[in-house]
């Protein structure tokens, strides 16, 4: 077999269904683990997987694969890379190492119900493949940081996140635990590798390692480029497994899945890449804003590859596509004022350059999140540094994790959007938050936010020292500005300029 090529024997070895005679079918394939929706297995048996390899051409290229990344990574060990690069730049790669690398060992689990639980062969197939690239992925994202753990403690949380009670990890682990974990095998074909990697994942490791490359971090780059290619490759399981949906009366629920995925993964996209990108990301290496990437990438192309597929778009879709200009930017203000309460050091990206790129590429940024911004710039110039970080916590929603807010100064639209059920009020950020707790209450309806928490008297003492000791944030991990505030000289400059003029 090994001598022909493989399309001569493909479809005969990977086609590995049979008809059970000591368990009943439901019993080897249990609808809550399978999720096959009452779809027959002969037509799960259509399934026709877009990329086709054999276990011999998958392994050649991952060593080629890994030779390269940590070749790189080898060559480049002396060049003092970490030493001279921007800290807003560091910065970034701790929130991504914090935020991913364990997510991607829950999707490991994720590709593994997909490889047993499966009802097409073909899907069983992929995501054995998928599996593996996801071990992979976060074998590199725990490897490629260590290095950096003896020069700064705030890189080992790539690994410790996900252990703790710190909020943004938190709200990590509850967007993956409900797309990855407590799915069944198809429901995660549909919400994992068609929505958050076709929409969300590809994009998030293509905007990262051009920027790492725009950077001069070129082991990053590497890195990311490397696990991108695995992830555009076991992206494409969901795509069959909806068609197949599709076309036996399945609309609704493919529907359903879809749009709870997006919604989910956008809100966490949105505070991850789009704080890198617009604030972080130093201001002479970013090549577009976030709200053009998001619009090229999800609007221009993930839109079309949904309506290809017979799929409408999300009933939120406008209102999301709002929420480009400006979700990201109340993240900003959240992580950076909550800073002593996450892993890395947010940089602030206020430069009054930095303020101008903003105001260019989001019209009316400076009447809106600017005059906030004046706020925290007054209080700095004052020596009033007390007044610039957190004596409370947030309002959380209760669906994303993350603080409830929208725009202030003119055209303030921040509001709460409750919901009463069984006797519990809840929080949400947006109708669309809402929307996705309504659709399994029970599902959600249990979690506790970081300030339910705190009220439930689970945080000891009830302030915020006590809110540190419970999120597991020690000396030398608590977040600070990553410039240390440096970038307010050039406002005390401009002020003392404009008095002598």
């Amino acid at each position: 077999m090994a001598l022909l090529e493989r399309a001569a024997w493909y479809d005969i070895a990977r086609t590995t269904n049979w008809t059970p005679t000591y368990v009943a079918e439901s019993d080897l394939f249990p609808e809550v683990m399978a999720g096959a929706q009452g779809v027959p297995m002969e037509v799960w048996e259509t399934y026709d997987e877009p990329y086709k390899t054999s276990y011999p051409e998958y392994v050649r290229i991952q060593r080629d694969k890994d030779a390269g990344a940590y070749s790189v990574k080898a060559a480049l060990e002396r060049s003092r890379m970490f030493e001279n690069a921007d800290p807003g730049w560091l910065s970034i790669l701790k929130a991504h190492y914090g935020a991913i690398a364990l997510g991607e060992y829950a999707a490991m689990s994720a590709e593994a119900r997909m490889a047993r639980f499966g009802r097409a062969p073909g899907m069983r197939n992929m995501a054995t493949f998928g599996m593996l690239d996801e071990n992979r992925h976060g074998q590199l994202q725990l490897y490629f940081p260590h290095d950096y753990c003896p020069k700064d403690r705030q890189f080992d949380w790539a690994h410790k996140a996900y252990h703790t009670n710190e909020w943004a990890a938190i709200a990590a682990r509850s967007t993956f635990d409900d797309l990855f974990m407590s799915r069944s095998a198809i429901e995660i074909a549909v919400m994992l590798t068609f929505a958050f990697e076709t929409g969300f994942t590809n994009m998030q490791f293509l905007g990262l390692a051009a920027d790492a490359a725009e950077a001069g971090d070129f082991t990053f780059a590497s890195l990311i480029s490397s696990i991108q290619t695995d992830e555009s490759r076991h992206a494409q399981i969901g795509g069959p497994a909806l068609q197949i949906l599709l076309a036996n009366g399945r609309k609704e629920q493919a529907q359903q899945l879809v749009d709870v995925a997006i919604a989910r993964a956008w809100r966490l996209f949105s505070l991850l890449t789009g704080t890198s990108m617009d604030y972080a990301t130093p201001l002479q290496h970013r090549k577009e804003s976030f709200k053009a990437f998001v619009t090229e990438w999800i609007v221009g192309q993930f839109e079309r590859t949904l309506i290809d597929l017979g799929l409408d778009l999300p009933w939120y879709w406008d209102q999301m596509i709002n929420e480009f200009d400006y979700q990201h930017h109340a993240y900003q203000l959240s992580i950076w004022f909550w800073r002593p309460t996450i892993w890395w050091n947010p940089a602030a990206g206020m430069t009054p350059d930095c303020r101008d790129w903003l105001e260019e590429k989001y019209s009316g940024w400076n009447d809106t999140f600017g005059k906030a911004w004046d706020v925290i710039i007054d209080n700095l110039l004052a020596g009033r540094k007390e007044l610039t970080v957190p004596e409370t916590l947030p309002i959380v929603c209760n669906m994303s994790q993350l603080p409830i807010c929208a725009v202030p100064g003119s055209g303030w639209n921040v509001r709460d959007y409750p919901l009463e059920y069984n006797g519990r009020t809840y929080h949400f950020n947006s109708e669309i938050d809402r929307w996705v707790f309504q659709q399994d209450p029970v599902r959600y309806r249990d979690h506790l936010t970081l300030v339910d928490r705190f009220l439930a008297g689970h945080i000891q003492p009830p302030d915020l020292g006590g809110a540190l000791l419970y999120m597991n944030l020690a000396p030398g991990e608590i977040g600070d500005d990553a410039h240390h505030c440096a970038w307010v000289a050039a406002y005390r400059r401009q002020r003392e300029q404009n008095k002598t003029a």
